[in-house]
């Protein structure tokens, strides 16, 4: 797939995922999708397959009244590509650590996607 491509299929997922449109989401993936979720240099997260991916999704939405990924650079390679993104939430619910529905969330990370097969296999989150 060409960089133009697979930028697409991102920007389609990211659509998807600010709109809260989780089936939206599972379309683009394949069958056996990784997804992986770092937090300070440490994995928090892993699912395997787009049913554990879609339970994650749907409990992931539950704690968010509005939430905004933002892409903010781009680079492809190969099957592969790395994009920086800005993110901003805003909480639904109280969060044992101590935030609060209505506290807003504002992140900067990066997420690596592979394509395989015209489709979303592995996504990489790191904040």
């Amino acid at each position: 797939m060409s960089p133009e491509e697979i930028r697409r299929i991102i920007e389609k997922y990211v659509k998807a995922y600010n709109s809260f449109d989780v089936e939206g989401m599972i379309q683009l993936l394949h069958k056996d999708i990784v997804f992986r979720n770092f937090s300070n240099g440490e994995l928090q997260t892993v699912t395997r397959g787009t049913e554990a991916f879609r339970e994650l999704a749907e409990q992931s939405s539950q704690m968010f009244s509005s939430r905004r990924q933002t892409l903010t650079a781009y680079r492809a390679s190969g099957d592969q590509a790395e994009v920086q993104i800005d993110y901003e939430g805003r909480l639904a619910i109280d969060l044992p650590n101590g935030l609060k529905a209505g506290d807003t969330l504002q992140l900067k990370g990066k997420s690596v996607f592979e394509i395989k097969e015209g489709r979303i296999a592995l996504i990489q989150d790191y904040s």
